[in-house]
């Protein structure tokens, strides 16, 4: 077997037994043993358990970061971009249930806190998708004047929330009550046009 190729299995074993038993359920001896190696074998590709964590949160990141921007135009107006992204996002949680577990996880505990500490609440955006975006609309004022970190709230939790839902057998999520979800999230961050008539101002076209 190839190094990248046991080293992927040891990613994928890892994301199984924390899917299954959480973080300080999936010691690196039983991960060794789902992924068919020796404990040894795994410090070779991963100094530490928390380095295994976040590679393994990293690589899941950058997927799913290459799956929202497949069709994605820069030059499409913002609604048409937000309602992308967030229509993918959602698809994506409920077609990969595991993933969707893994992450929810990671991003409860704190490595999700560094995580957001590093990469949401900077003063400037770093290429997530999200981030671009939203400080693209409050520039327009075609989003909400709100601090990053809670329109990432307004959009992100019901997204999770209706996609755990979901996989939990609580809703059943067609495309058509998709589609309203995400329309919704738009709903919660967009600027009020009422808002902006008292102002005299005009927002960009969405």
């Amino acid at each position: 077997m190839a190094n990248s190729e046991k080293r992927q299995e040891i990613l994928n074993a890892a994301l199984e037994l924390i899917t299954e038993h959480g973080f300080h359920g999936a010691p690196i001896a039983a991960i060794a043993q789902r992924a068919g190696v020796g404990a040894g074998t795994i410090y070779r590709y991963f100094a530490t358990k928390d380095i295994l964590i976040i590679e393994l949160f990293q690589e899941l990141h950058d997927k799913i970061c290459e799956y929202l921007m497949e069709g994605y135009e820069e030059e499409q107006p913002f609604r048409t971009r937000f309602l992308h992204l967030s229509t993918a996002l959602l698809r994506y949680f409920i077609t990969n249930p595991q993933e969707f577990r893994y992450l929810e996880q990671y991003f409860n505990s704190p490595y999700g806190v560094e995580f957001r500490r590093d990469k949401i609440l900077k003063s400037e955006g770093d290429g997530m998708p999200y981030r671009v975006l939203f400080e693209e609309g409050m520039r327009q004022q075609v989003v909400r004047d709100l601090p990053v970190v809670v329109l990432f709230a307004l959009t992100f939790g019901p997204l999770l929330a209706v996609a755990r839902d979901h996989i939990l057998g609580f809703v059943d999520l067609d495309e058509r009550l998709l589609v309203q979800t995400v329309e919704a999230c738009w709903d919660s961050v967009k600027v009020c046009p009422m808002e902006l008539a008292k102002k005299n101002v005009y927002p960009a076209a969405e």
